[in-house]
């Protein structure tokens, strides 16, 4: 069987967690996933999630200023207009 991209991840998270080989595949997967969502449609889910919250557009274009600023590889920083146009087109 060949090797993964993530198989020492993998091995690492079933050796530190409860989780057995399949699951953690499955969680890692999952967050590679995550972090390779492309920046609008990251932007359109978290706007989605926040208004469902009850934010207002103000407090959901600073929750979502802050968060893409503290991701892995964080985007430049966007105004709260090109947030706006990524949402509402």
């Amino acid at each position: 069987m060949p090797a993964g991209p993530y198989d020492d991840l993998i091995a690492h998270l079933v050796r530190s967690t409860p989780l057995n080989a399949s699951e953690a595949a499955r969680v890692v997967a999952e967050v590679v996933g995550y972090f390779a969502e492309q920046l609008p449609d990251f932007v359109r889910r978290r706007h989605a999630e926040l208004k469902n919250r009850g934010l207002t557009n103000d407090q959901i274009f600073a929750v979502l200023g802050a968060e893409l600023a503290s991701r892995r590889v964080a985007p430049p920083p966007q105004s709260a207009r090109q947030l706006r146009r990524m949402v509402y087109g």
